[in-house]
């Protein structure tokens, strides 16, 4: 982040907390002309910077108001086991977050379910389906405390 001025910071602060903000806007809040904020923006989604822009959904009112993390152990560990675990929960519609961590057990997966009376079949049907699966540990979330946190930048 080190090749970020202050300018492109103000510009990710701004897009970050309203994605659908007009460039015109963004230009006069950094003192920027229209088009010198259309190309930092442009370049910034070029270099990465910014990935996506997206609404951010109120889970409960879709159908998703259940948040479970899943603590998955596999079998055993080497590079063919990671590939086809981690290409099977790519196809998982309700595994928004898959990290392979060091500790405990191999992932934490992040998953929105509707409620926890159809838990059993998305823990049958995705969690213990997936390749090299040896034990979960599942922890229901009772509340959101900070989602959706902003990245500090």
């Amino acid at each position: 982040m080190s090749n970020l001025d202050n300018v492109d910071r103000q510009l990710l602060r701004l897009l970050q907390n309203d994605g659908r903000r007009t460039v015109l806007d963004l230009a006069q809040r950094v003192g920027l002309s229209p088009t010198g904020a259309s190309l930092r923006i442009k370049r910034l989604f070029e270099e990465g910077v910014i990935r996506a822009v997206r609404a951010v959904l109120d889970p409960s009112k879709i159908g998703r108001g259940t948040l479970v993390f899943v603590e998955v152990r596999l079998d055993h560990t080497a590079p063919h086991v990671f590939d086809r675990f981690a290409e099977a929960v790519s196809k998982a519609p309700e595994i928004l977050e898959c990290h392979m961590v060091v500790g405990g057990f191999d992932y934490l997966i992040k998953a929105r379910i509707s409620d926890m009376a159809v838990f059993q079949e998305f823990l049958q049907r995705v969690i213990l389906s997936l390749p090299g699966v040896r034990e979960t540990h599942t922890y229901t979330s009772i509340a959101d405390v900070k989602p959706d946190a902003l990245l500090p930048i």
